[in-house]
């Protein structure tokens, strides 16, 4: 595949927008520049408000998307004003948008957006709604980076296993002759992050730095892992919707020294990101990790740990820095889109059979 895109991602931690372009012509594709925008505090709250059921309003939605897009435009002159190229560089945007709301059960995904405002602001075909042509073919709608990891990161004979650790972890099973597949193991960072808002006032525990302070609680961890999503096969896919400040308080008990806590959930991403590779995967002979949470120098570590005697490394060893993996795949997979390439995502997603995934903008 060749051409230069745009990916964009803003992803279940709601940090804010990162966007990469990417020049596909090169093998690993090749990150030309990149940017990250923060949420302002209001965008987020809004989000988080339009993310817990219950809570929903038209109006606000709409108004989220508004501004989404107006960040995501601005992301991509930032990278562009990088690079220094126009516009007319760039054959398309990938823009996945903002997950409010994954029930694939009931046959819906919803990703606030408004793809026309970013193609009109700037001046590029936008391919977004990457979610929901899957789900109406009876998948899960997620993840959809397996398909990516697969077209970047295989090796002709080393199983390789990729974990993208997001609010929500997903892994990825690339096995040598064999087609890939993955899933969502359960929360990556969405519980951490929103358990040191609460306590620290921060946005996340950097480099897992107070959860190393605590113990991890056997009590509370044994509670966590009961959870059902945990054994459930795949295909199988989650998010906000069941991993949530709710679904944590039911569970807490006694438990209340927050730095204990915070260990305890840093436990649970990284036993169940290894329980579920080793469940389903076998043995892989290397794992690599992306996204916000393989900046996590402890839970990094933990994962380590439990995965000896297999390496784990950054996928920034395969010539991909671990934040920008995701936005790289929403331009590669925004480029099958314009080029109508559908792909099979049956082993990842479930669906009855191969999609073109996504809805064109043009500019």
């Amino acid at each position: 595949m060749r051409g230069l895109a745009i990916g964009i991602m803003s992803g279940t931690s709601l940090d804010g927008a990162d966007a990469v372009l990417a020049d596909f012509s090169a093998v690993p594709p090749r990150c030309v520049a990149a940017s990250s925008l923060p949420f302002p505090a209001d965008l987020k709250q809004g989000l988080l408000a339009l993310s817990t059921p219950g809570s929903d309003g038209l109006d606000a939605a709409g108004a989220c998307s508004v501004r989404l897009a107006d960040i995501y435009a601005e992301a991509v002159a930032l990278v562009l004003e990088e690079a220094s190229l126009p516009a007319s560089a760039v054959e398309v945007i990938g823009c996945h948008g903002q997950t409010v709301r994954h029930r694939p059960d009931l046959g819906f995904t919803i990703q606030l957006n408004d793809a026309a405002r970013l193609a009109e602001r700037a001046g590029i075909d936008v391919v977004a709604d990457f979610r929901s042509r899957d789900v109406a073919a009876g998948g899960q709608g997620a993840p959809l980076v397996p398909a990516f990891h697969d077209a970047v990161f295989r090796h002709p004979s080393l199983h390789r296993v990729v974990v993208n650790i997001g609010g929500i972890a997903n892994a990825s099973s690339l096995t040598p002759g064999h087609s890939f597949a993955g899933f969502d193991t359960g929360p990556g960072n969405v519980l951490m992050d929103g358990w040191a808002r609460r306590h620290l006032g921060a946005e996340f525990d950097v480099d897992g730095h107070w959860a190393s302070q605590g113990r991890v609680i056997p009590g509370l961890l044994a509670r966590l892992l009961e959870e059902p999503f945990f054994a459930k096969p795949p295909p199988r896919s989650t998010g906000r919707e069941l991993f949530n400040e709710a679904w944590l308080a039911a569970r807490l008990g006694n438990d209340t020294s927050p730095a204990d806590v915070q260990a305890t959930l840093l436990e649970l991403t990284a036993r169940t990101v290894m329980e579920a590779i080793g469940r389903h995967c076998g043995t892989p002979d290397e794992v690599y990790l992306c996204g916000g949470g393989a900046r996590n120098a402890r839970l990094a570590a933990r994962i380590g740990e439990l995965a000896s005697p297999c390496p784990v490394y950054p996928t920034d060893r395969l010539g991909v820095p671990t934040g920008r993996v995701e936005a790289m795949a929403f331009a590669w997979l925004a480029l099958k889109c314009a080029r109508r390439e559908p792909l099979d995502l049956a082993a990842v997603t479930g669906a009855r059979h191969p999609c073109i995934l996504g809805a064109l903008y043009p500019a």
